[in-house]
């Protein structure tokens, strides 16, 4: 089996073998649009298979493994939001990573941006645990939420615009329904996707768009959007982002 089937014991699975599956972007933004809790929603998009070359990239890598995790069952599947499911601080990524979240079950768990970026929301309050190994490893998040833009790991961490549109009903939806008080964008990938979901959920914004940077800042009514660089390991093996860069977002989106 190339993915985890939906209610077989997977830990923190939200999904059951009767929750609806979107086939075509139609059935996406229809599916999205009618999830009546977060929880639905993130069952809902759990199990997505709207897109074609996703899909069969994520259950390819799920049937092929990485040696090192060559014995592990890989979940294969999307990654839905989680996270408390009423956030005071959403934190928004590009896609899961083809051997992190898609082995693991769980966005930005198991892999090396994942280990920057669970140590930082640790030390500032956010998580319980200051690492995040797998889904029901006892990790919590405390007042805020990850989801990402993209939720199936993309071929060289490259979704096409076709498939970041296509997915974008579910971003929508739990924006719409977690309303928090802090979007964090993790890079400009997320920087970008964020802007039409706010727009589209009700937001008033600025114009023109300010470009990305570390640390920016767009207020947003009662809503602040920070900008944050990305933790992955480009990104950290060169110093572009440290520490008490990543400490420095977290605890103002915490304080705000």
């Amino acid at each position: 089996m190339s993915f985890v089937p939906p209610g077989t014991g997977w830990p923190d699975d939200p999904a059951t073998p009767s929750t609806p599956v979107a086939t075509t972007p139609a059935q996406v933004a229809e599916l999205a649009a009618t999830s009546p809790s977060i929880g639905e929603l993130t069952a809902r998009q759990s199990v997505c298979s709207a897109c074609p070359r996703l899909v069969a990239w994520r259950e390819e890598v799920a049937e092929v493994k990485r040696k090192a995790y060559r014995e592990e069952t890989y979940w294969g599947r999307p990654i839905a939001g989680w996270g408390d499911d009423d956030p005071r601080v959403l934190i928004v990524g590009l896609a899961p990573a083809a051997h992190g979240g898609n082995r693991t079950g769980r966005i930005f768990t198991g892999d090396r941006s994942g280990d920057w970026l669970f140590a930082s929301l640790y030390r500032t309050g956010l998580a319980a645990q200051p690492t995040s190994v797998h889904a029901g490893d006892g990790q919590r998040l405390i007042g805020a939420r990850m989801v990402a833009a993209v939720r199936c790991a993309p071929p060289a961490n490259k979704p096409t615009p076709e498939e970041r549109d296509t997915c974008f009903p579910w971003l929508l939806q739990e924006l719409r329904l977690v309303r928090p008080r802090v979007v964090v964008a993790l890079g400009g990938f997320a920087w970008q996707a964020i802007w039409p979901a706010l727009k589209a959920a009700g937001y008033a914004l600025p114009s023109p768009r300010p470009p990305f940077g570390h640390g920016v800042e767009v207020p947003l009514g009662e809503t602040t959007l920070i900008g944050c660089y990305h933790p992955s390991q480009q990104n950290t093996f060169t110093g572009r982002v440290t520490e008490a860069m990543l400490d420095a977002i977290f605890t103002r989106a915490a304080g705000l």
